[in-house]
């Protein structure tokens, strides 16, 4: 098989980090740009190019190296956007120092894309003769809602995927997943100097935030699991009252809950709306709702996998690099793959500053990386 061409990989990623692709929720133009420049490599490379896109200007790429027939098929996964450049010096400059390269996207995760159009590239060249079809899946809207995702696995059901996202290197087999949770308390709008007729619910909702700070350190408590640790929660946005003289009538909160495989959302709800019971059994005036805004189940590879087998053999075959199993505390497209039934494995390239003001990756692990995809589509799509 044909070495990754490095030239190539470097210039096709400082490509697409010069394109801003910050997701519309964070004030930017969304993936349109990226996905046209993606499309035109893979189509370059002559392989089977189709837009998805349901929501209008917001379009996910698939591409598709056709096997010969009868063997596994392989998803190399990536997305197109980022998070907004709030505080960047240069976000789109894509600056090469030291062996790194600088910008917004540069690690998560344009480095993991540009590595697998360059796996995909290296065995184009050399002519690799696949019994099962590679598939390069490039998403819109990770960083929001994960539509694009949902486009994708309407689309196709591959055997396999290797998600891309930073990884160090390391082999990534679990991580966490969350739910959003709103509480808002309910009391009665009064002047402020009518403590006879006000009932204030920013004061109902300190009760609540008392029995939620004892939640969150019995989640803490638990046993760790062995690669993402204990569950948590943190308490990430109150709203309450209209002004200094006005007693309260509504106070809501946003909760945050982060959890582990295993775990459901009928009972990480059920643990809130406990707290809410409890208050209520000591106050039975106390008014309050329990409602749920957002779940992201948690992700956990089987170990035993033939593709997880794959990867670790073609890792172990490049010595030098990070070794390991590891589990990652935010939440990925991974769990979405997983839940359709995929083979899902997480491995990508070294840097840092995810959603930070400065952000880089290695130039070397993004070519490791691609040769790691290369070399594991030609064993996983016999």
């Amino acid at each position: 098989m044909s070495p990754v061409d490095r030239s190539w990989t470097l210039r096709v990623l400082r490509d697409l980090v010069a394109i801003d692709s910050v997701n519309p929720a964070f004030g930017g133009p969304g993936e349109a740009e990226m996905a046209r420049r993606v499309a035109g490599c893979l189509q370059a490379l002559d392989l089977e190019v189709t837009l998805l896109q349901n929501r209008p200007g917001r379009p996910s790429v698939l591409g598709t190296l056709k096997g010969r027939g009868g063997g596994r098929s392989l998803l190399l996964y990536a997305h197109l956007d980022t998070v907004g450049v709030e505080g960047m010096e240069d976000p789109f400059g894509a600056a090469v120092r030291e062996g790194r390269l600088y910008g917004r996207g540069a690690y998560d995760m344009k480095s993991g894309l540009a590595a697998c159009l360059a796996a995909a590239r290296s065995l184009v060249e050399a002519s690799s003769d696949l019994s099962g079809d590679l598939h390069l899946g490039f998403v819109a809207d990770e960083e929001h809602e994960s539509f694009g995702m949902h486009e994708l696995l309407s689309a196709l059901g591959p055997d396999g995927a290797v998600v891309t996202e930073p990884t160090d290197l390391r082999l990534c087999v679990a991580h966490k997943g969350f739910a959003w949770i709103t509480v808002e308390t309910r009391g009665r709008a009064a002047h402020g100097s009518r403590f006879d007729e006000g009932v204030d619910a920013n004061l109902r909702m300190g009760r609540f935030l008392g029995r939620l700070e004892g939640l969150e350190r019995e989640l803490r408590s638990r046993a760790d699991h062995p690669l993402l640790g204990p569950p948590s929660l943190h308490a990430a946005r109150l709203e309450g009252g209209t002004g200094p003289s006005t007693y309260a009538a509504r106070c809501r909160l946003e909760i945050e809950r982060r959890t582990l495989p295993g775990e459901t959302p009928e009972a990480v709800l059920a643990e809130i709306q406990g707290l809410v019971d409890s208050i209520r059994a000591e106050d039975p005036e106390f008014d309050a709702t329990v409602e749920p805004m957002l779940w992201r189940g948690a992700f956990e590879a089987d170990p035993r996998s033939e593709l997880a087998g794959t990867l670790r053999r073609e890792m172990a075959a490049r010595p030098g690099g990070p070794s390991g199993e590891v589990g990652e505390s935010y939440w990925m497209d991974a769990a979405l793959l997983a839940a359709a039934g995929i083979d899902t494995v997480i491995l990508g390239p070294t840097g840092a500053g995810a959603h930070a003001a400065e952000e880089w990756v290695e130039l070397d692990s993004v070519h490791r990386l691609a040769d790691i995809l290369a070399r594991t589509a030609q064993e996983y799509c016999r």
